[in-house]
């Protein structure tokens, strides 16, 4: 499938922007956030910034609210026709978690990935043990799949189970 270039995507509070080289410096910022970077494997915060605009099978976009970047959302996609679904990830900075924010930006993402991008299936898959992440993404709809076993390197240099979440397009909720 042919990429073409991301757009703004709005919802009630955040806006969605394609990521820019000017907002790497932001997003290092909260990338290096104690509550953040424990999250992000052993990628420097720098590391994961430059992926956001080089990586060519991921789509990134600063996660705008209040007239500031607060986090960033991404997503890549599986193009193999028997397997077409596509995988979605997210952070915010410290200060504004906990307020809906993440949530309606994943909504936000999904509902772009479901009527433009015509997915019938998202994953994510976080740490098996970030409570707070899998209780914001079940908040929108996305059900437990099941646990992978020692599935990402942490920054503590040890491998950690992660959880397979997905979300069919029927299950969004609103």
């Amino acid at each position: 499938m042919t990429r073409e270039p991301a757009p703004v995507l709005r919802g009630e509070r955040v806006t969605l922007r394609p990521v820019e080289q000017g907002d790497l410096e932001r997003l290092t910022e909260i990338l290096r956030q104690p509550e953040v970077a424990r999250w992000f494997g052993t990628y420097t915060p720098e590391e994961t910034a430059d992926e956001f605009l080089h990586d060519q099978e991921l789509t990134a976009f600063a996660i705008e609210a209040g007239g500031e970047i607060v986090g960033s959302v991404q997503f890549y996609e599986e193009d193999e026709r028997d397997y077409r679904h596509a995988g979605m990830d997210i952070f915010l900075s410290t200060e504004r978690q906990g307020r809906g924010i993440g949530p309606e930006a994943l909504r936000v993402l999904a509902r772009y990935l479901f009527e433009e991008r015509r997915h019938h299936r998202l994953v994510i898959d976080p740490a098996a043990h970030n409570e707070r992440a899998i209780k914001a993404y079940e908040s929108i709809g996305f059900q437990r799949v099941g646990v992978m076993r020692e599935y990402e390197r942490g920054p503590d240099g040890i491998f950690h189970d992660g959880l397979l979440l997905d979300l069919l397009a029927g299950e969004l909720a609103e």
